[in-house]
């Protein structure tokens, strides 16, 4: 298979199919743009649905990656589906069939995952929470980087970074690591010199970012419990060693990177994005930064630089926040409640090259900035490239989507926008929205196509409702189809979850739930039957009875398991019949058959006294 590595989009030089990190690539686009089997005409309720279900042993919080064509020892080659859970668990699956190729667990002798430290937003426990990554050229078979948290027997709190063979899920490179950090500074959690990484008080919600041999972490906290400032912390993908610590908030307090869970993003020349939450910013500035080094509720960009010392040097390159940033701060509107998104160069109406890039948060507004000039801090008026004030009247709490100039955005309780680039500025109001309305956290969408200049793009976003809802769209926010549109629950796939990213591979979608990853995709030209008939029936003590199965797609044999006594049903017709024998309510497991599978329902029989 062909390798495809732009500079922009590749977060490691990977197969065409493979999706190795959050959003698919490290500027956070959101896009496969090698997806050629899902097309917007297969995509429908009467083609395309679920296939499986995958259960797994916790709550599956991190997007599931795909790598295609992967060689198991003794398994052979299967395209495999990774997947991380807040049980402390990681595991390898068939992508196509979802038959488990290893498990792999991220606790030591005697631990267990980690309590929810008394905060409702990974709970009730918190084990993997952000979105691995994944290079297959590192290691003898290829390595997947995983951060997990757990507790031990003496009640001490560990975050770790794993290193797994991807191919049997064992550890590599000495591996695991304990994160441990300090940083010059006087704000929480000080020894006096240095502020001081204590692991129980954050968790790794952010993916995963590996940018030039380096894998980087970035922590959040435990709602906003004090102690806490904001950590990024790097470490060598071949040796698991620390290169790089760098706090944004050293000198004060708060600062968290939560943005949805979606990864700091990286452009071509290797710097790193992200928005920072609520935290202390710095208002009185030398030379435009902050005087003490404290960058909350910030979109900040990070430059890294060698030193001589054993560690690099993380140091912020520019930033933007916004005029009226301790108010946002102070009132929890701040910017760190959604992702970051770098774009591709696009030209203004000038001729000139532009070099963007994109975040919401909390504060209803959508913000471009130029990555050569951001626009920093001015008390006076927002300084930033493009501001669309009251583009996200919910807010924003997920990461949007890019593809093709065009960017789509999920806000809470707020339908899918999808604005269009014109001279490397969003028009407005936006040229399509979907008509579904998303509640909180609102949508993530992902996208695929088969190209990267594609006319017709599948737009993919699932709903955090009590059962979780996938809908595709075309390109203009048309709704192509929903897992709610067929019959008796045909394509229900599991519970919602908050902050899910689906991910498109080879003609399937992954879904994460609470319990495991719903799989959908083109639906077997005969499907298995799917019942059709009424789930209730009723009789009378010593009178015939008589009830029809009916079901979709062309049964061959029908089956009754447990029905009252005096009835059975014919196999080859689908009737339950007989005469029943005595009073009560039965439920009988009706199913049937044809060459491709069973379709099962549950059948209320209640039979009455004379």
């Amino acid at each position: 298979m062909k390798r495809w590595c732009p500079a922009l989009l590749a977060a490691v030089c990977a197969f065409a199919a493979d999706v190795t990190t959050y959003h698919n690539d490290n500027a956070r686009t959101g896009q496969n743009a090698n997806e050629t089997i899902l097309t917007p005409s297969n995509v429908s309720v009467n083609t395309f649905g679920k296939l499986f279900v995958i259960t797994t042993d916790g709550r599956v919080d991190a997007q599931p990656l795909y790598l295609s064509a992967v060689n198991f020892p003794a398994q052979g080659t299967h395209n495999a589906l990774y997947v991380a859970t807040e049980h402390d668990s990681v595991y390898a699956f068939d992508a196509d069939t979802g038959t488990q190729l290893w498990k792999a667990s991220m606790l030591k002798s005697g631990e267990t995952s980690s309590d929810d430290r008394g905060c409702g937003q990974v709970s009730p426990e918190i084990g993997v929470t952000s979105t691995p990554v994944i290079d297959r050229s590192i290691g003898p078979h290829g390595t997947i980087y995983v951060v997990a948290m757990s507790k031990d027997t003496s009640g001490n709190y560990h975050q770790r970074l794993h290193a797994l063979d991807l191919t049997t899920g064992a550890e590599e490179f000495s591996g695991p690591q304990e994160v441990q950090a300090t940083y010059p500074g006087l704000g929480d959690n000080s020894n006096g010199t240095s502020v001081v990484f204590d692991p129980k008080q954050y968790k790794d919600r952010a993916a995963l970012l590996l940018l030039n041999g380096v894998v980087y972490t970035s922590w959040a906290s435990h709602c906003d419990d004090a102690p806490y400032t904001g950590w990024v912390i790097g470490y060598n993908e071949n040796t698991l060693a620390q290169t790089s610590v760098f706090d944004f908030t050293p000198n004060g307090n708060e600062g968290s990177v939560w943005m949805a869970g979606a990864g700091p993003a990286a452009d071509a020349k290797g710097y790193i994005y992200f928005l920072a939450a609520n935290g202390t910013f710095d208002t009185a500035l030398t030379n435009g930064f902050p005087s003490q080094g404290d960058y909350g509720n910030a979109f900040l960009k990070l430059s890294v630089q060698n030193t001589s010392s054993v560690l690099t040097n993380l140091a912020v390159a520019d930033y933007f926040t916004m005029a009226n940033t301790v108010n946002e701060s102070n009132g929890d509107v701040d910017f760190g409640s959604g992702g970051a998104l770098v774009l591709p160069d696009m030209t203004d109406s000038h001729g000139v090259t532009r070099h963007l890039a994109v975040g919401a948060g909390k504060d209803q507004h959508i913000y471009l900035v130029d990555r050569d000039n951001m626009g920093k801090f001015n008390p006076s008026t927002d300084s930033n490239y493009q501001d669309l004030v009251g583009a996200l009247p919910g807010g924003e709490w997920a990461m949007p989507a890019y593809f093709n100039g065009h960017l789509y955005y999920g806000g809470v309780n707020d339908v899918i926008k999808g604005y269009q680039f014109s001279n490397a500025t969003l028009v407005t109001p936006p040229a399509w929205t979907s008509t579904t309305s998303y509640g909180y956290p609102g949508a993530t969408p992902s996208i695929s196509a088969s190209s990267s200049t594609a006319t017709n793009p599948i737009i993919w976003a699932v709903e955090n409702t009590g059962t979780a809802t996938l809908h595709a769209y075309g390109m203009d926010l048309n709704e192509l189809y929903n897992s709610n549109q067929a019959a008796s629950g045909r394509d229900h796939f599991g519970g919602g979850n908050k902050f899910i990213t689906p991910t498109i591979a080879n003609g399937k979608v992954y879904v994460g739930t609470p319990t495991g990853v719903g799989v959908l995709g083109i639906l077997p030209a005969n499907p298995a039957p799917v019942i059709t008939s009424s789930l209730k029936a009723s009789g009378t003590v010593g009178r015939s009875f008589s009830y029809q199965i009916t079901a979709s797609h062309n049964p061959t044999s029908y089956s009754a398991t447990g029905p009252p006594a005096g009835l059975s049903v014919n196999t080859k017709t689908g009737k339950i019949s007989g005469t029943p024998q005595s009073a009560g309510t039965t439920t009988v497991t009706i199913g049937a058959t044809n060459g491709t599978g069973t379709g099962t329902a549950k059948l209320v029989i209640t039979i009455r006294k004379h």
